[in-house]
């Protein structure tokens, strides 16, 4: 009686036995089992303290001719925002600039340090003037200043330098309506110093950037001007100081070239420069400066390169010389690399 339910209980589980589970182990593969051929090398006392040495050797003599071509670079900066403000305007700085009655011309004596070769840089030098800022940054059309088909599309980027008495701004924004508009002229003595401001942006900026059938209109015309004005008769492509003045910085102080002096000046000149004192950096409480400076095959001056590099170097070899000096006097007994993994033979296995 027993065994026909038995018999038939057996052949249901035999018809619905459960389906297998899927599996969610990943297929086996040397790259997902982190099993492929690697150079795996046994950091010994020989390998660490010639690793150092050789870093060493490396940027210690970088580090040396990198300060070295820093230091013979010439440079004289003055702050002048200070000292172009008469006497019976000190204290009320704003009021000054913003009065268009009142000369901005000033004159400054600079002597010269050393020999001069060129050619000699110009810069001209702000601080807290905050370029990076976002709202600022944004405030240009790149589509407007290289083609003029698109001299109207000002409105979402450009505002509020975006539309003078129904006409469009160009270039327009922020950035190119405060353009810096200080100025100035150099002479040894009686003898006038000529400043080339010609191939001082970048080309690729020029050629990319800056139409050459793009040209200003209605630029600086409203009743605030935020600086200098632009030659409607010249494309945007030789504009040279708004192209310098259009590559935002990323510091609040920064400095951008106005031009070069193609001459020599010798030791102990006396150069007579008469400033057009007309940017306004007393709202923001901004400092201004004019640099003069040579170059060398590493640029401008500037300690850090080299000290940075004299750094590392120098460490390195500190920590060489430390470890020569542990393994020494204080040597330790290596273990026998055959027991590491990759070197263990399976069981089983043969040598």
């Amino acid at each position: 009686m027993s065994s026909a339910p038995s018999a038939a209980a057996a052949a249901g589980l035999g018809d619905s036995s459960p389906q297998r589970k899927s599996s969610k182990k990943p297929k086996y593969s040397q790259f997902s089992q982190q099993e492929l051929p690697a150079c795996k090398p046994l950091l010994t006392p020989g390998i660490v303290i010639a690793t150092f040495f050789v870093i060493a050797v490396i940027f210690i003599p970088i580090g040396l001719a990198s300060l070295a071509a820093s230091q013979s670079v010439v440079e004289v900066v003055h702050r002048y925002d200070a000292d172009c403000v008469p006497k019976d305007m000190r204290g009320a700085e704003l009021a000054y600039i913003q009065n268009s009655k009142i000369d901005k011309t000033c004159t400054v004596k600079l002597t010269i340090p050393k020999l001069m070769q060129s050619p000699i840089h110009v810069y001209y030098e702000l601080d807290e003037f905050y370029q990076n800022h976002r709202r600022y940054v944004k405030s240009r059309n790149d589509k407007q200043l290289l083609n003029p088909k698109f001299e109207k599309d000002t409105q979402k980027l450009c505002g509020p330098e975006d539309y003078f008495a129904g006409k469009p701004i160009v270039p327009c924004g922020l950035i190119a309506w405060s353009l810096f508009n200080d100025t100035y002229q150099f002479s040894v003595g009686n003898r006038a110093i000529e400043v080339n401001k010609k191939n001082i942006a970048w080309a690729s900026d020029k050629s990319h950037k800056f139409g050459k059938d793009v040209y200003p209109k209605n630029f600086q015309k409203g009743p605030l001007v935020g600086g200098a004005s632009l030659n409607e008769s010249i494309p945007l492509s030789e504009q040279e100081a708004l192209i310098v003045w259009m590559r935002t910085a990323a510091l609040p102080q920064f400095r951008k070239i106005f031009g070069r002096i193609e001459r020599d000046l010798q030791r102990n000149d006396q150069i007579t420069v008469t400033i057009q004192n007309n940017y306004n950096a007393y709202s923001f409480g901004g400092k201004k400066k004019l640099v003069l400076s040579t170059a060398s095959w590493i640029g401008g001056k500037n300690n850090f390169l080299g000290l940075a590099y004299l750094s590392v170097g120098g460490l390195c070899l500190a920590l060489a010389l430390f470890f020569i000096a542990l393994y020494v006097f204080k040597p330790r007994t290596l273990g026998d690399p055959m027991y590491l993994s990759w070197n263990r033979v399976p069981a089983g296995g043969t040598e």
